[in-house]
C-alpha cells in the first residue's frame, strides 16, 4: 500500500508532463497551462477518490483522501496513511503500524513532489498524445494519454484528464501491465486558504505510542 501511496502522490497533483520525441503539442499546451494556473494559487487543499478494477472493470476497491499543500510544504492523507513535508523533512506515518518514517528531503535526488508535478514538471520518459474532448458532469473536460518509453515499467498508459475551464487536473488514471487499473478523481478544490507550517510537520505527541524510524 505504502508504494502505490508514492505513485498515488506522484500522479495525483498529478499529472506526468512530458517532452518526448512524438509527443503532442496540444497537450503540451494543455499541460502548460495547468502548471501556469497552479503557479497563481498559495496554497491548495483537494480530497479525491481512488478506485481498483481489475482487467475486466470489475471493482476491487474504492477509498477517499485529501492534499494540502504550500509552497514547497505539503500533506498527503490517503487509506491509514499520512505523508507529511516541511519542505526538508519528510514524515511517512503507517496509522496500522502505529509508526512512522522520517527521511531528508533530497531535492538533488530527483525525487517527485506534488509542488514539482504541477510546475513544469517534464518527464522525458512519456510520450503524451490529446484524444480530444467530452463533457463530465457539465464540465468540459479534456484527455490527455500518456504512453511510457521505457516499456519495462510496471505499467503501459496513464491518463490525464484536464477541466478545460479552470485549467486543473480532473482524474487520473493508470493502466498497470498486470491487468488493474487505477483511477484517482479529484472531488473537490480549494485554493488560497489559510494554512499554518504546523500543518505539515509530524507532531508526535498528537500520536501516543508511535514508532519512529529516522533514516536522516
Amino acid at each position: 500500500m505504502m508504494k502505490k501511496l508514492y505513485f498515488f502522490t506522484a500522479l495525483l497533483t498529478l499529472n506526468f508532463f512530458a517532452m518526448a520525441q512524438a509527443s503532442d503539442p496540444a497537450a503540451k499546451t494543455i499541460l502548460d497551462g495547468v502548471s501556469a494556473k497552479f503557479k497563481t494559487f498559495t496554497t491548495v487543499q483537494a480530497g479525491f477518490s481512488y478506485k481498483v478494477e481489475n482487467a475486466s472493470g470489475k471493482a476491487l476497491s474504492s477509498k477517499t483522501g485529501n492534499i494540502l499543500m504550500k509552497g514547497t510544504k505539503y500533506k498527503v492523507t490517503f487509506s491509514g496513511q499520512e505523508i507529511f513535508c516541511n519542505g526538508s523533512t519528510v514524515w511517512n506515518f503507517d496509522k496500522a503500524a502505529n509508526e512512522v518514517t522520517i527521511s531528508k528531503l533530497d531535492a538533488s535526488s530527483g525525487m517527485v513532489t506534488p509542488q514539482k508535478l504541477f510546475t513544469n514538471f517534464y518527464d522525458k520518459d512519456f510520450r503524451y498524445l490529446l484524444n480530444g474532448e467530452k463533457t463530465v458532469k457539465g464540465k468540459v473536460i479534456q484527455e490527455i494519454e500518456m504512453t511510457p518509453i521505457d516499456k519495462s515499467k510496471p505499467f503501459h498508459k496513464v491518463y490525464v484528464q484536464v477541466d478545460k475551464k479552470n485549467k486543473t487536473i480532473y482524474s487520473t488514471r493508470v493502466l498497470e501491465n498486470a491487468g488493474n487499473r487505477y483511477s484517482y478523481t479529484v472531488t473537490t478544490m480549494k485554493t488560497n486558504a489559510a494554512m499554518t507550517d504546523a500543518q505539515f510537520t509530524f507532531d508526535k505527541t498528537k500520536y501516543p505510542g508511535v514508532e519512529e524510524i529516522d533514516l536522516r
